[in-house]
């Protein structure tokens, strides 16, 4: 938890942002779930724009904001002797406010009352999209049936541009994250099963914060994004894809990944495949700066994409006119990366397009484009993925050559012939935009050239010799 000053400034530029609105505004932190009968919950995690605002990580809270008289109050009920109990001593509901600035505190049993009060004398009601089912039926059980889109927007103003506090957090989750990935890295080895590896990498994060920021892809058929599955066994001559990253213990995210030959070296045709993703890598990189959208990056790397892919016979034609055509999206489905923050995929629960897209920009329908989560122009403060891939799918080529897509511009035979096989190849980095440019996120980058990747898995078996 920050200094009660970080969240008092928070609130009150809140505050300001809603200038003009009337009314109140609710808010809802998440709730223990049970995971197989009431007693047994899943590990609990607070909701983020809670965390935002109130840094509170205890469930059962809740906030009213009166926008009118610019007050708050927090709902929440003292512990009983039956809880103590259990839990032992806690520190009271006014005692946590106070830390966080706030000084009206009332019972949980409260809350409904407040609400019910400015739904009555016909006070206009704002409240956030749940993520939670505890928050949904709560929201609905005291009247409010809509979320408040002047309530989303000046949120995802705020979160957008991360303070200096959460930048050092998220550098934080960062090295965290390239801890894991190398313990991940140094665990290929042929004969074992990918769930040894997952256990090992998943174990520094637990030992050393929160847990995973999201459910670990690690998998020798890349061409499946979120493959969870870790029964197989790792065959030589394989590339496996390792999407992790780690929470902190304070909640900030990071997301890498890399895709490592699991021979320990490319295969000509390997290296290729993985020396384009590369490059569109290093220029997306490049192109990262204030006032550059980040829809026009995901573009640029498209168009790079096609230029190498054309060059190895794959494609034909212009490469500008294949990736304006969507050419691009039957490689790269997704989009170039996301925003992050509190969440892996910072605010999406807030919604996807208002996080995503500045007012002036319209989603696209071409695949590939049409899945960019961050297409906004960039400023500084913003905290970005990098992550281009290149995956060979063979039911989507089989369907594009079915449907008469890309005819004349994608070589069908070719990547029947060669690529069918092949799986799928994807790089990934955090990324600060700064005020002149952009740097990486974490501390020591992890190996991620072709010849870098390399040298780090020979040096991994080195390591792995010594501590047998």
């Amino acid at each position: 938890m920050f200094a009660k000053e970080v969240y008092i400034r928070r609130r009150e530029r809140l505050l300001e942002l809603l200038k003009g609105e009337t009314g109140i505004a609710v808010f809802i932190g998440n709730a223990d779930a049970p995971a197989q009968y009431k007693d047994n919950c899943y590990k609990f995690r607070q909701d983020s724009t809670w965390l935002y605002y109130f840094g509170l990580d205890e469930p059962g809270w809740a906030a009213i904001l009166d926008i009118d008289a610019g007050t708050w109050t927090l709902y929440a009920d003292d512990v009983s002797i039956s809880d103590i109990i259990w839990m032992g001593p806690q520190p009271s509901v006014a005692e946590q406010a106070a830390a966080v600035g706030i000084d009206r505190t009332a019972a949980s049993s409260k809350l409904d009352w407040a609400v019910s009060q400015a739904i009555i004398t016909g006070r206009k009601i704002h409240s956030i999209p749940p993520s939670r089912y505890y928050n949904t039926l709560k929201l609905d059980k005291l009247g409010i049936d809509a979320p408040s889109e002047a309530l989303i927007r000046a949120i995802i103003a705020m979160r957008l541009v991360k303070e200096p506090e959460e930048i050092a957090e998220i550098d934080a989750a960062c090295v965290l994250g390239q801890k894991m990935h190398t313990v991940a890295r140094r665990g290929i080895r042929t004969g074992r099963v990918e769930q040894e590896i997952v256990g090992e990498m998943e174990g520094i994060t637990l030992a050393e914060g929160w847990g995973v920021s999201f459910a670990t892809i690690l998998t020798q058929h890349g061409e499946v994004f979120h493959n969870h599955g870790h029964s197989g066994l790792i065959e030589p001559g394989k590339l496996m894809v390792i999407d992790a990253g780690a929470e902190s213990n304070s909640h900030y995210a990071s997301d890498f990944t890399r895709t490592y030959p699991t021979s320990g070296v490319y295969s000509p045709k390997q290296r290729d495949i993985y020396s384009i993703v590369y490059d569109c890598h290093e220029l997306a990189f490049s192109l990262i700066k204030p006032g550059k959208a980040y829809r026009d990056v995901h573009l640029a790397v498209a168009e790079l994409m096609l230029e190498r892919l054309a060059a190895l016979g794959l494609v034909h034609g212009d490469p500008a006119e294949m990736a304006g055509l969507g050419i691009a999206g039957l490689f790269m489905p997704h989009g170039l990366g996301h925003n992050m923050g509190l969440d892996v995929h910072d605010m999406e629960d807030l919604g996807e397009d208002l996080v995503g897209y500045d007012p002036d920009q319209k989603r696209s329908s071409q695949l590939g484009l049409g899945s960019l989560r961050m297409a906004r122009r960039l400023v500084p403060g913003n905290v970005i993925t990098d992550e281009p891939g290149i995956y060979f799918i063979p039911d989507l080529i089989e369907l594009w050559r079915k449907e008469g897509k890309g005819k004349g511009m994608v070589d069908f035979d070719a990547l029947r012939e060669g690529y069918y096989d092949f799986g799928g190849i994807r790089i990934e980095d955090d990324v600060l935009v700064t005020p002149d440019g952009a740097r990486r996120l974490g501390g020591t980058r992890l190996p991620a050239s072709p010849d870098d990747v390399e040298a780090a898995m020979a040096e991994d078996r080195i390591i792995n010799a010594n501590t047998k």
